[in-house]
């Protein structure tokens, strides 16, 4: 007894067939039809559907018998099983052919089906639940959108390490199994019929190193045996005894790359065995299911705070406490970490960004880093934090480190609409060079594809070259606002503004006040170190050699505003000029071999875009600038901004993190935020 995809009906005896549920069998009814028999009738019993395409019946007798079908040479009758069998030919079909106005038959052929249910199944439809599809080739495809479908699958992300992949047994505590997804294999039919044919789970062996297929021990001990993985791309189940329903859990090993679409398929075979031995065995049917891995999606400053993570370097501790009271306020909780000296605070902001992956069953928060500092095996990042967050690294393929690979050189819009086109997830933004030259920078090639590759996000690169680090959050941050209508988009984008800069200084020089200095409250040794001393605003206004510098710096920052403006939706309105100095310098923490002519641009005072946003609360860089009326004029002109859309301006004094090798303070912190309510499945890249 076999599966075939065509049988030949004889009036001589019975046919025999196995149809697999699902699965549309041909019957060739020409064959054995009786020499001048031009009609026929065909009725299955309660569990086959019988199909004939564009045929129309042609005579029904009063009592409501089978109507009577035009025999056709070239015709298609197609039968399927709903439903498995619960014994060997238990259900069947019957063809009766007629002569020409005859009503009683002259000849009949049977046909008597074994249903046999071989099913792989997984969240289809995208619900948190395994389901069975009613059109079961969907599964076979993956479809983005609203109206789409597809199953999910999680990268591991637990910062304990990577699952080696010779283990082939692993223990999951509870939580753990909630974050892998499901996949159900149903086999149903007649114990006697099942014994003649074996299962094999198999995806392709590049596919395998993606994911990791688990199944549990029979003793519910919590352990789970995996059958597919790294190295193992093939599974024979043991030899069928009878009916099976086996749940298998699956995880992601990597998140989607530039070698790597993010689908992985599996499949099940049945094969039926051979009896002789010189003939090999059959396959009778496969069943495939693709799944997606779930892209990691960057979270924009705009988005509610959850947790901020600070560094706890003895010379920033007012910026400890007063990061700690806006977390409060905020009503998010701090997390201490504790620093590794070699680094000096930034990898908090410059490695590691807060990021989240998603699937119907499970959201989980995780950091992924990019270290700075090669050949470091450990990472404290990951022994700091809360518990369900995961973690993972992303490494360049050489190994090497450069400011342009940092997360740092990261930002992400929030959601806007440009172009005729919604980005519901925002836009990564990403710092490097427009042109090229001897001495340009830009992110690596294998981060900028990682990037690319999670396709949620659809990115915009920035012009960032110009600046001494390198990255675009040292000229811009965005800030929620309240929606208030149509035409706010609800937040802003904060823009440094050297004219704006040099015009409050011009204001403040005809108000009389142009003898007022920048820097009175520093050390001088913290200036000397800094290359920064007491500067009035006569003085900065008469530096044409500054002058010149922040007319470079201002021609730089509006490319890039060209370029925010078009691929981000933007208009005027959405943007507001922050007042901010530059100076150009060498490179700093460079060898002198290494030393270019080239100047970059680095922040006069303070740099009042690296802010730290929390919701309303804005902790701000102090500037140290003019005081009039024992205001700092800067800070006045900030409040005046920020404080009607409602926000609430705490300027944070420590002029030594963020002027000395430690970098600007928000590298000393970084922030857990919601994650978006928008499903990302949903989205067309």
């Amino acid at each position: 007894m076999s599966s075939q995809s065509i049988v030949h009906l004889s009036l001589d005896k019975p046919a025999r067939a196995v149809c697999v549920v699902g699965e549309e069998i041909t019957l060739d009814l020409i064959g054995c039809a009786p020499h001048k028999c031009t009609f026929f009738t065909i009725n299955g019993s309660p569990r086959v559907v019988v199909n004939i395409p564009k045929i129309v019946p042609l005579t029904a007798d009063k009592e409501g018998a089978n109507n009577q079908l035009l025999l056709c040479e070239f015709m298609d009758v197609l039968v399927k099983m709903t439903a498995p069998s619960p014994d060997i030919g238990e259900d069947k079909v019957s063809v009766a052919y007629y002569l020409p106005d005859e009503k009683v038959p002259v000849a009949t052929a049977e046909l008597f089906l074994t249903g046999l249910e071989v099913s792989l199944d997984v969240d289809i439809h995208r619900r948190g639940q395994v389901e069975v599809p009613s059109d079961k080739w969907a599964k076979k495809n993956w479809v983005w959108g609203p109206s789409g479908w597809g199953a999910i699958l999680l990268v591991n992300c637990t910062p304990d390490g990577k699952v080696q992949d010779v283990d082939k047994t692993k223990v999951f505590l509870s939580e753990e199994i909630k974050t892998l997804s499901q996949m159900v294999l149903s086999v149903q039919g007649p114990s006697c019929v099942l014994k003649n044919y074996r299962l094999v789970l198999y995806t392709s062996e590049e596919e395998a190193k993606k994911g990791r297929v688990y199944r549990p021990q029979a003793d519910n001990s919590g352990a789970f045996d995996l059958v597919l993985g790294p190295g193992w791309h093939t599974y024979n189940f043991a030899p069928l005894e009878g009916p099976l329903k086996e749940t298998f859990y699956v995880e992601a090993t990597e998140f989607p790359s530039a070698n790597f679409s993010g689908l992985i398929s599996y499949s099940v075979c049945l094969v039926e065995k051979s009896e002789n031995a010189p003939i090999p065995e059959t396959l009778v049917y496969k069943d495939t299911v693709v799944f997606r891995v779930a892209p990691c999606i960057f979270i924009p400053s705009t988005q509610m705070p959850l947790e901020i993570y600070l560094c706890r370097e003895l010379q920033v501790h007012g910026f400890v406490n007063t990061v700690t009271e806006l977390s409060e306020k905020s009503n998010s909780q701090v997390a201490s970490v504790y620093e590794d000296p070699n680094r000096l605070g930034r990898w908090l902001q410059d490695e590691m960004a807060f990021c989240y992956t998603q699937a119907p069953h499970k959201t989980i928060s995780l950091v992924l880093d990019t270290p700075r500092v090669s050949n470091l095996e450990d990472f404290p990042m990951k022994y700091s934090l809360s518990p369900g967050i995961g973690y993972v690294t992303q490494l360049t393929e050489d190994g090497k480190v450069i400011t342009m690979d940092s997360i740092g050189n990261l930002m992400v819009s929030p959601p806007v609409k440009a172009k005729g086109r919604e980005y519901p997830l925002g836009r990564i933004l990403i710092g490097g060079s427009f042109y090229p030259s001897k001495e340009r920078r830009d992110m690596r090639q294998h981060l900028r594809d990682f990037l690319y590759a999670q396709q949620v996000q659809a990115p915009v690169e920035l012009y960032t070259d110009w600046l001494m680090v390198g990255h675009a959050d040292e000229f811009m941050c965005f800030i929620p606002t309240q929606v208030k209508g149509e035409s706010d988009k609800g937040f802003r984008l904060l823009l440094a503004s050297p004219h704006s800069c040099y015009q409050l200084f011009q204001e403040k020089q005809k108000e009389g006040y142009g003898d007022m200095a920048l820097f009175e409250e520093v050390r001088e040794d913290q200036l000397l170190s800094n290359g920064r001393e007491v500067t009035t605003i006569n003085q900065l206004l008469d530096d044409d050699t500054l002058r010149k510098q922040n007319d470079y710096v201002e021609k730089c920052i509006n490319l890039n505003r060209a370029v925010l403006k078009r691929e981000l939706g933007l208009l005027e309105r959405d943007i507001i000029d922050i007042p901010q100095l530059f100076c150009l310098e060498q490179l700093s923490n460079v060898p002198s071999t290494e030393q270019t002519e080239k100047r970059y641009a680095r922040p006069y005072f303070p740099n009042l875009l690296q802010l730290i946003v929390m919701g309303k609360n804005l902790g701000i860089p102090k500037p140290f600038g003019p005081q009039i009326k024992g205001i700092c004029c800067l800070e006045e002109r900030i409040c005046q901004l920020l404080e009607p859309l409602g926000f609430k301006c705490t300027f944070i004094k420590d002029f030594a993190c963020y002027m000395t090798e430690v970098g600007d303070f928000c590298a000393c912190a970084n922030v857990r935020r919601v994650p978006f309510a928008y499903k990302w499945w949903k989205i067309v890249p």
